[in-house]
């Protein structure tokens, strides 16, 4: 009688079992929905251009993921973080890493930007000018990836003026894909066409190659007209899976917030490399490492 009853039971567990897969398996493949989307690359810059007029400033903290190889070994750091942003060129992102309250410090202001990584294996510290700056990044936790994650991604786009810039569908997505004056795409523009949030950004090296992709998602309404991703997550692809890095970050608050003058000079100044193994400036595009 128990063996019936317990047969009974494993029974009813297993079916239970198969109709959560079944369920799970269903969600997974639910398609997104579509929607008609933008007609032309003007019309949808536009949008981009109106979303980042509407940018306000921000307060935001979370953890991130910071997943990398050193001597070819695979490391990870997970640690809290705090930001700032003052749209639209001014951020600044502290992660508290192995008890540095200041472990991982990223920050720009309108003419310049800088990286401060105090990590035993890296002890690093980059400072450039966003006049010299290519369109490729070859910084893993990048102020400019940051600051177009959050909405100034429109704001280049007049360099070469429109004309550099396409449109096409697929699916539930319209893709802007941009172009240098040789015809090479060097940048692609994922967006949702029902709520035209981006949802993700490709960077493309001169072999034209996904070099970095930043991908984005949960977004949060922070204004009447403004949202911004609680979920960013950057991956530099290089010649081997080695060479693959990413950086996660997921805000588990977001607020509006102001900034006075006083508080502006504090987080968007950059600080003075003390205390590093290696310090680069960027000249010409190219990390120059000072001696």
């Amino acid at each position: 009688m128990k063996s019936k009853l317990y047969s009974y039971l494993l029974f009813f567990q297993l079916v239970i079992l198969i109709q959560i897969l079944i369920g799970c398996a269903e969600q997974m493949r639910k398609p997104m929905r579509v929607c008609p989307g933008k007609g032309t690359a003007i019309e949808a810059l536009s949008v981009l251009r109106s979303r980042s007029q509407n940018m306000v400033p921000l307060k935001a903290n979370g953890q991130c993921r910071f997943e990398f190889y050193d001597d070819g070994k695979p490391r990870k750091e997970n640690f809290p973080v705090k930001l700032w942003f003052n749209p639209p060129t001014e951020i600044y992102l502290q992660g508290d890493v192995a008890f540095d309250p200041r472990g991982i410090v990223l920050g720009s202001n309108k003419n310049e930007f800088w990286l401060a990584i105090r990590l035993k294996e890296i002890s690093s510290y980059w400072r450039g000018s966003w006049r010299e700056m290519s369109h490729i990044d070859e910084l893993i936790i990048s102020p400019r990836l940051v600051l177009e994650a959050f909405g100034t991604v429109a704001v280049d786009s007049n360099e070469n003026g429109d004309k550099s810039w396409t449109l096409s569908k697929k699916e539930a997505f319209d893709i802007l894909t941009k172009r240098d004056d040789k015809g090479r795409i060097i940048k692609k523009i994922y967006i949702y066409n029902c709520d035209y949030l981006i949802q993700k950004i490709e960077y493309f090296d001169v072999n034209r190659q996904a070099q970095i992709i930043v991908e984005l998602d949960k977004y949060e309404q922070v204004s009447e007209e403004f949202s911004v991703p609680r979920i960013i997550k950057i991956t530099r692809r290089g010649e081997s899976v080695r060479d693959l890095d990413s950086v996660t970050v997921r805000l588990t608050t977001v607020k509006s917030d102001s900034f006075n003058e006083k508080k502006r000079n504090l987080l968007f100044t950059y600080p003075k490399p003390k205390g590093f193994k290696h310090v680069y400036i960027n000249m010409g595009g190219k990390w120059i490492e000072q001696q």
